[in-house]
């Protein structure tokens, strides 16, 4: 028999599945024939066909072998995840973590070992085991591997005990933390309450201060104010003399400056340059009438 690295109990095991797996695959065999029987039987009773005819049946015996193999490989995939689920499931029962390598289900070398096996082995296999249980991995009772878990469970039990006394370790220091904080939470209210009263009192004298300052400041005011209405009373007064005299000053510089042309009127410089103007306005008047002649002519 074909040597897989395992003992004879999982041997079997394999030998069982390999066993139902054959089972499984000839009925699908065995199906696809019967759809070709019954093409033949159905349909394959003239002597001769069209070319659609011959495409219609071969497209029709397509879509039914693509559904039973579809069928048998997704039923095959299903049966290998509950077959995983079995080993996982008993595995963890004895506190074993199983590990798988996807890549090694295409090793070629490994696949043609288990063809061989089941070419060569299977058979005298099927007869060493036809009265074998339910297939089931039985509990580990190998001496090597039993001595293994309890060493695990032991090294799992020292190392639970470690963390729970480090766990009553660090509930002690919470507590004692916890006490402590209380402690500074109560100082610091306390402290806070002390700063509060000293301050309420210095806030207390502030104000007063500031309403003595207001005070003052209110009163310097009110006498800036007063002095200020009298002095602007003083001002307005004024003002309206200045006016007054202002208007005083105007009707004399008038009267001071007709008065003035007056006089001036009055003297042969003034009496001269009038005639003169006179004169000169006449001249000009002629001139302009002479050239009023002249000009229809240009």
């Amino acid at each position: 028999m074909a040597d897989f690295g395992f003992n004879e109990h999982h041997q079997n095991e394999i030998i069982n599945y390999m066993r139902f797996a054959r089972s499984k695959r000839l009925l699908r065999v065995k199906t696809i024939d019967s759809c070709f029987e019954e093409l033949k039987d159905s349909r394959l009773v003239e002597e001769t066909f069209t070319v659609d005819e011959v495409r219609e049946m071969l497209d029709g015996l397509q879509m039914v072998v693509r559904g039973e193999v579809e069928m048998e490989l997704i039923n095959t995939a299903h049966t290998n995840v509950l077959l995983l689920r079995q080993l996982f499931s008993q595995a963890e029962k004895f506190y074993l973590r199983l590990q798988s390598d996807v890549s090694e289900l295409e090793n070629r070398e490994l696949l043609e070992q288990v063809a061989e096996f089941e070419k060569t082995d299977f058979t005298s296999a099927n007869k060493m085991n036809q009265e074998a249980s339910k297939p089931k991995l039985a509990p580990l009772n190998e001496g090597g591997v039993s001595e293994l878990l309890n060493k695990e469970i032991v090294r799992l039990q020292e190392e639970n005990d470690k963390l729970k006394s480090r766990l009553r370790t660090l509930e002690s220091q919470a507590m004692s933390a916890l006490d402590e904080k209380t402690k500074a939470e109560r100082a610091l209210k306390d402290l806070q309450r002390t700063q509060g009263e000293q301050q309420l009192c210095s806030q207390m004298k502030e104000i007063s201060s500031l309403e003595d300052t207001v005070a003052a400041l209110k009163e310097g005011y009110e006498r800036s104010l007063s002095a200020n209405a009298a002095s602007q009373k003083d001002l307005q007064e004024n003002l309206v003399t200045a006016k007054h005299d202002l208007l005083r000053v105007q009707e004399q510089l008038a009267l001071a400056e007709k008065e003035l042309e007056k006089k001036f009127q009055q003297t042969a410089a003034y009496r001269n340059m009038k005639e003169i103007l006179t004169k000169k306005n006449e001249q000009i008047k002629e001139i302009r009438k002479r050239l009023q002649k002249y000009e229809p002519d240009d």
